[in-house]
């Protein structure tokens, strides 16, 4: 089970800015799973899980994209009241630092809602993730999605 990469990219805070980045992915035919923007005055931090995180993070550098990439987690939680909250629990109890989590879209017929989370500790989170049957998701299954 391979590790799901994310590529944050830093832009400029400025119009057309996105658009100039995200021109980049579809002109090489890459297809966005999740994204995230996080902003300041000047600058812009985009976190994006694709289907090839290597060739996106080679086109996007080559465009000039300051780029890194980062192994994250992807989770399915119960699409129910209190599905998030149990997950966070887990990772409280395994004494894991959420440093930033955003949602993304699964398929139709999903009864999940799907999170990325970041942590230090991505191996130990996964572990107590699974440990009490939660669905830690692989790169294989974010291209199925």
């Amino acid at each position: 089970m391979s590790s799901i990469k994310q590529i944050s990219v830093f832009v400029e805070n400025k119009p057309g800015a996105m658009s100039a980045m995200t021109a980049v992915l579809a002109d090489h035919g890459i297809d966005m799973r999740a994204l995230s923007l996080a902003e300041t005055k000047d600058f812009g931090i985009v976190r994006i899980i694709v289907d090839d995180a290597y060739n996106a993070a080679t086109v996007l550098k080559d465009a000039g994209y300051v780029n890194t990439l980062t192994k994250v987690l992807g989770v399915a939680i119960p699409d129910e009241p209190g599905g998030l909250n149990k997950v966070l629990e887990i990772l409280t109890e395994a004494n894991i630092n959420v440093e930033y989590m955003y949602a993304f879209l699964g398929g139709a017929e999903s009864s999940h809602a799907y999170m990325i989370f970041r942590v230090a500790e991505v191996n130990e989170a996964k572990a107590a993730l699974t440990a009490k049957g939660v669905n830690v998701l692989s790169r294989e299954d974010m291209e199925k999605l």
